[in-house]
């Protein structure tokens, strides 16, 4: 079994601190995929038991992918090493000019198209949630989501979820949050806005 806790320690990939999320919650460990997906054969290692498993449902008839799309900007390379290991077409979805997630670039999808969302990491789900709803729009199914490192609370989903980590992280709401009653400054390390 690959080590992919490890992986992204070696690679620093584990930063501890003070981090605004996303999602707008408040954390005190933040997982930088970036830092793993920049060195390719790491990448490549840490997400390989996630194309294994992928591989297996489709060969068991459990499911099967036309497309692996991520959303931009974390998992677009997740999407791409998924896509390489898998032999399965990969692209992304991204944000237009008024922050709404969609499809560009002349990527296309297709009515009744079973799509598997990659994403490197899911704290509570909402980026690959606006990229399923992108595809949905184009009459897509979501058959099942994938990510490098699994922070969820609770894992529950309503198709299969294939992490190559869980990695349990505490966070907190910005009114609850310890560290900023320590009065410590918080980053925002994330490509999206923070939640309002």
């Amino acid at each position: 079994m690959t080590d992919t806790e490890g992986l992204l320690k070696e690679c620093d990939a584990v930063l501890d601190g003070h981090f605004l999320l996303s999602s707008g919650r408040h954390s005190g460990r933040y997982f930088q995929c970036a830092r793993l997906m920049q060195y390719p054969d790491k990448a490549a290692l840490a997400l390989a038991p996630v194309a294994e498993a992928i591989r297996e449902n489709i060969q068991r008839g459990v499911f099967k992918v036309d497309a692996i799309v991520g959303p931009a900007m974390g998992g677009i390379i997740v999407a791409y090493e998924l896509g390489r290991q898998t032999g399965i077409p990969a692209f992304f979805t991204e944000r237009d000019t008024s922050g709404k997630m969609t499809l560009r670039r002349g990527f296309e999808v297709f009515s009744g198209m079973n799509i598997l969302v990659a994403e490197d990491v899911v704290t509570t789900g909402k980026s690959a949630a606006e990229c399923a709803a992108a595809l949905k729009e184009h009459g897509a199914k979501i058959i099942a989501q994938a990510c490098v490192v699994d922070r969820r609370v609770d894992r529950s989903s309503a198709v299969p979820f294939f992490a190559a980590a869980t990695i349990p992280a505490v966070d907190w709401d910005a009114a609850d949050c310890p560290l900023c009653r320590q009065g410590l400054p918080f980053v925002k390390p994330g490509s999206r806005p923070p939640a309002a």
